[in-house]
């Protein structure tokens, strides 16, 4: 017997209510709770950075390379 879908409790567009079968519900919160894990860490290295004394031309340097390197580490998971 087939599972049956199940609603997600906030649908991406009002009044349209999105259904993902119940065993695929878990890998999608798991694949969100990656993504987030990999933007928070993100966020926190460009803003110690940011924040650093370094000068500002070496700043920018580095935080093109973290973003660069975040690409990168979510392109697997986007995908």
């Amino acid at each position: 017997m087939a599972a049956m879908p199940e609603r997600s409790s906030t649908p991406s567009t009002p009044g349209i209510s999105r259904m993902y079968a119940t065993e695929l519900l878990p890998l999608l919160q798991s694949l969100l709770a990656d993504l987030a894990d990999l933007d928070f860490e993100h966020e926190s290295d460009v803003e110690t950075i940011r924040t650093s004394t370094a000068e500002e031309w070496l700043k920018q340097a580095a935080i093109r390379r973290l973003q660069e390197r975040h690409r990168e580490r979510c392109t697997s998971y986007v995908r």
